[in-house]
């Protein structure tokens, strides 16, 4: 599996920005507008904080590509069903903004909960058909939290492009609809799976996992792995591939699989046979850490 690493080298033209912290709705509306007035291109990269090497890859080409760089940093409450870990997920916003210092952004928007989701708060956004699969079966309500905070953010920052990740890639293709159907001025930008030395997929909720606990996160990746050297040696049952993966991650007694897909890197439908290029994503429970990854695959 390709491994992406960041490029630590600096910005030089960049990196001397001071980071400005707003926190009101109107105050960074306001902001946003001063620089559509004067041309410039605005970049967004949406977070939920506890920021690590994924995100400043992001974070890296939006300032590369854009005249000013907004990163949010909010645990958006309505993602989170009522028996995960909005209470407990990681919080470090002081070491967030003093790693942000240093990577050229502009704005940390640190919208409060009140603001965004007032007393009286009653309308959310659906994207359907693409939210039916993967992470949107198994965690109902989750994407209509999603696309309606982005929405929102979206809405509020009114940036020109959007970088997201492909570790969360139904999310990316998600917000990619949303922004097709509602007709939105703005480009979404993937950028690949940032892997830690391990192989391991950087996430926040790494910071859960204990020592034996990682080293049977590096399931996932490892079973990724065969899978596609099996597809690449001619093998084409989803079935199959689906069984080995199985196999691999089941081997660690702390690891449950959620969903195993074999599917349309698009639309997330289910494919018997790899034809053509597909997607295997994984979501496997190690001890009480729910983790994602997944990869490409072609079958011609």
């Amino acid at each position: 599996m390709k491994t992406t690493y960041l490029d630590r080298s600096p910005t030089p033209s960049k990196r001397t920005k001071t980071l400005l912290t707003i926190t009101s709705i109107k105050e960074m509306k306001a902001w946003a507008r001063r620089g559509h007035e004067e041309g410039k291109v605005i970049g967004f990269v949406p977070t939920m904080g506890c920021l690590h090497e994924g995100h400043l890859s992001l974070l890296k080409e939006s300032v590369a590509t854009c005249d000013a760089t907004v990163v949010s940093i909010f645990v958006n409450p309505t993602q989170f069903g009522p028996n995960e870990d909005f209470g407990s997920y990681p919080r470090t916003l002081e070491a967030d903004r003093k790693t942000l210092m240093s990577t050229g952004a502009d704005v940390l928007f640190l919208p409060r909960q009140d603001s965004l989701y007032p007393d009286g708060f009653q309308t959310y956004v659906q994207v359907e058909e693409k939210t039916g699969y993967l992470c949107g079966k198994t965690r109902p309500g989750f994407f209509r939290g999603v696309t309606t905070v982005v929405l929102k953010l979206f809405n509020i920052i009114n940036p020109h492009k959007a970088f997201f990740g492909e570790k969360d890639r139904q999310q990316l293709e998600v917000i990619r609809t949303l922004v097709q159907d509602l007709n939105l001025d703005i480009t979404i930008v993937g950028k690949p799976i940032v892997r830690e030395t391990d192989g391991l997929a950087m996430s926040s909720r790494n910071r859960y996992l204990s020592k034996s606990e990682r080293d049977s996160a590096r399931a996932l990746s490892q079973a990724l792995d065969l899978a596609r050297n099996q597809i690449e040696r001619g093998e084409r049952s989803a079935e199959s591939i689906r069984k080995e993966i199985r196999r691999i991650i089941e081997e660690h007694k702390d690891a449950e699989v959620d969903y195993i897909s074999i599917c349309d890197p698009e639309n997330f439908t289910e494919q018997k046979k790899i034809t053509s290029r597909a997607l295997i994503a994984l979501a496997v429970r190690v001890g009480k850490t729910r983790l994602i990854d997944n990869c490409f695959v072609e079958g011609v």
